[in-house]
């Protein structure tokens, strides 16, 4: 085992042998209040008449709102969370521009 290399697997964490997507789902699932803030964020910005919003931008954001921040907040997470809004609310697909994935 001494000095082996450990090359992780595309998409997976290193640390915790875990892909992104399920890395998330696991932050999700223990902070439900950050994608309600979110959702909250991107329906204000909407309403005061932006047609593009960064969910990088908003994490920012979040970031400084909450006073002790929300450890965990990984900006590998801004993909799936604009996925999910758009998912949850599907007239704001044009609001947000989105990549293919190359992981799961």
């Amino acid at each position: 085992m001494e000095n082996q290399l450990i090359i992780a697997a595309p998409g997976s964490h290193r640390a915790t042998g875990r892909t992104i997507t399920e890395q998330f789902h696991a932050f999700d699932t223990r902070h439900p209040h950050v994608y309600r803030a979110l959702e909250r964020m991107a329906a204000r910005r909407l309403a005061a008449g932006a047609t593009r919003i960064s969910l990088k931008d908003l994490f920012e954001d979040l970031r400084r709102q909450l006073p002790y921040a929300v450890a965990g907040l990984n900006n590998n997470f801004t993909a799936l969370y604009a996925r999910r809004l758009i998912d949850d609310h599907p007239h704001w697909a044009d609001a947000f521009e989105l990549r293919r994935r190359r992981a799961a």
